[in-house]
């Protein structure tokens, strides 16, 4: 997986990923600055989780992009290949999650606010999301199922969603 500092793929690129895809949006919102106690451990919770993910072949994780969204909030987009095995990491008692989310919780009520939390998912259909990258690394969905010249799967939008 890139990073910041990855050399720009220079022209029109897509994203590889043509089946059902799964997005993850999970994030956390400093409240409170001052609270350190109360969102450090929230922030330092997620890349265990990442990198047990990333480690083992056919978790269902297809990768992942840390975002920032300055300057409280912090969240990473995760790219699945099914919700079944979303769910399944979330729920496995023997997992990094399940320890992280009690902890969380634990915080939660003692910290009176002075962190947030959130998560989305989303299951898009095949067909139903397109890309476009320009003179840009490998990022978002491209990074985490590599990237092809735009002409591959069509020039417009249009046709990467197979709209006709």
């Amino acid at each position: 997986m890139g990073d910041i500092m990855s050399k720009p793929v220079e022209g029109r690129m897509t994203a590889v990923g043509e089946g059902e895809i799964v997005v993850f949006l999970i994030g956390m919102r400093v409240n409170s600055f001052a609270a350190l106690r109360s969102w450090w451990p929230v922030a330092r919770a997620m890349p265990p989780m990442l990198a047990e993910l990333s480690r083992e072949k056919g978790s269902g994780l297809l990768g992942h992009q840390f975002l920032l969204g300055f300057p409280r909030v912090l969240y990473v987009v995760q790219y699945w290949d099914s919700k079944e095995k979303l769910l399944a990491y979330a729920s496995a008692p023997d997992r990094e999650h399940r320890p992280a989310w009690a902890a969380f919780n634990r915080r939660l009520r003692e910290g009176k606010g002075k962190v947030g939390f959130w998560h989305e998912t989303y299951v898009v259909p095949a067909g139903s999301y397109e890309s476009v990258y320009v003179n840009m690394p490998e990022f978002g969905l491209g990074r985490a199922t590599g990237v092809v010249p735009v002409a591959r799967r069509g020039d417009r939008a249009a046709d990467r969603l197979r709209v006709k």
